[in-house]
């Protein structure tokens, strides 16, 4: 047994060695210096991705990263911050709506509905036109989002506004802010790896060549296990 454990040992370092070869520091992926404290539980590495409902590139990449999801090797789980930045195109208010959700056990079974309800034709939480892609001149507000996660169910709107405008939801939203810039992100969506490691889009080819290049990331931040 033990023999067999030590040859299985070599494999994992002749992959690993194999495997560096061919995702190289600045290329592929960054560094972030210094690394970031993740949201997981102990033995999980994170794969988060930084993203905005807003965001129509985030929308077209949300199949990709439930593709990705899927793929993840075991000690591996996905995790999602909300950006901020863009005022003009409700930003803010999905991020508030979406650390609102996650906090009520809503958002995750939502997720991609929301994303449509922005995003799809005739959307009630549309924040452009589909026909024009020009920005409607009335926003959705936390009243429209409240009224679509109530009418999905496990939550009443009254509940969903008020746990929306707490100090929890405020001092997130503030965390969130924070740990973007010090991911250094710069456009959504952006995938980070166990708090020290960024992918941008465009770094990698194909969604099999990101999910090959994360689950190096997250061999290599696991100590090659």
């Amino acid at each position: 047994m033990r023999l067999a454990a030590l040859l299985l040992a070599g494999v994992g370092s002749l992959a690993m060695a194999a495997d560096a070869a061919k995702w190289v520091e600045g290329r592929h992926y960054v560094v972030i210096r210094p690394a970031q404290t993740t949201q997981v539980p102990p033995g999980k590495v994170e794969v988060l991705e930084v993203f905005s409902y807003g965001c129509p590139a985030c929308f077209q990449f949300q199949s990709t990263v439930e593709k990705i999801r899927a793929g993840l090797p075991s000690n591996a789980q996905m995790a999602f911050v909300h950006a901020s930045w863009n005022q003009s195109e409700s930003w803010p208010l999905f991020q508030r709506s979406f650390i609102t959700a996650q906090s009520l056990g809503v958002a995750d079974k939502n997720h991609t509905a929301v994303f449509s309800a922005i995003w799809g034709e005739n959307g009630p939480l549309a924040v452009a036109d589909t026909k024009t892609n020009r920005l409607k001149t009335r926003q959705p507000t936390i009243e429209d989002v409240a009224a679509f996660y109530a009418k999905r169910g496990g939550v009443t709107e009254s509940k969903f506004v008020e746990t929306a405008k707490s100090f929890y939801v405020e001092a997130r939203m503030k965390q969130w802010d924070a740990l973007i810039k010090a991911y250094q992100v710069s456009g959504t969506p952006t995938l980070i790896v166990g708090g020290k490691y960024r992918l941008d889009l465009g770094m990698v080819g194909t969604v099999g060549e990101t999910l090959e290049l994360i689950k190096y990331l997250v061999q290599k931040e696991a100590g090659g296990r």
